[in-house]
């Protein structure tokens, strides 16, 4: 277990209470161990029997906080959620979006993609989540297999500058099209964008709105 100063993790004056006593403890995570626990033991053995390639595909699983992780390979990302959604006693069939994560340090792995996903039939939920090397950030759309995702994949592109191959219009989706940088990446910088405000003109406080 570590300890985190500051604004969450910042340095230096990051912690906005002016007392530099925000202190958040996390916990690493580390890879569980059968039992898991509840029904996820259920979803690991119907998930093994289908899908012969489990152990070459699956990099680690996770219980952390009553959730069920299973973090995949990057390569094999198109065919755990495929055979999720598909094979009738799992039966995934909504994912509820993409949320991109980024982590400098974290050496050839710094941007993550978190997929939670729901399965209405049996009422269970469990998440995937894979990483790719800030220099080769691609990974498999999965509109193919959600169509919601669609708009997803393309903020996550938009935020943290993840490809998703095969996705039928990657384009941006927040940020204008010729928008340099990733603002929700953390090495993004903040500030410094210029705004012009043309013709614009702030009246005396007598002739403001008000609004009592």
């Amino acid at each position: 277990m570590t300890q985190e100063h500051g604004l969450f993790g910042a340095k230096g004056t990051g912690d906005t209470s002016g007392y530099g006593g925000l202190v958040r403890k996390s916990h690493n995570e580390i890879s569980a161990e059968r039992p898991y626990g509840g029904y996820f033991d259920e979803i690991m053995d119907e998930l093994e029997r289908a899908y012969p390639d489990f152990n070459d595909a699956i990099e680690q699983v996770v219980i952390h906080r009553g959730e069920l992780t299973l973090h995949v390979k990057a390569a094999r990302l198109f065919e755990v959620a495929q055979v999720l959604r598909d094979t009738p006693s799992l039966r995934f069939e909504v994912c509820l979006g993409v949320n991109g994560v980024h982590y400098p340090s974290d050496k050839d792995r710094e941007l993550h993609c978190v997929y939670p996903l729901l399965s209405m039939t049996f009422n269970r939920r469990i998440r995937l989540e894979v990483s790719v090397p800030d220099s080769n950030p691609h990974l498999p759309s999965l509109v193919e297999l959600w169509g919601g995702n669609n708009w997803h994949e393309r903020e996550t592109f938009d935020m943290f500058g993840i490809i998703f191959d095969g996705h039928p219009g990657l384009t941006r989706i927040l940020m204008p099209d010729d928008w340099i940088g990733h603002p929700q990446r953390k090495d993004y910088p903040l500030g410094g964008i210029p705004v012009e405000y043309k013709g614009a003109t702030v009246p005396p406080p007598n002739e403001r709105r008000s609004y009592r």
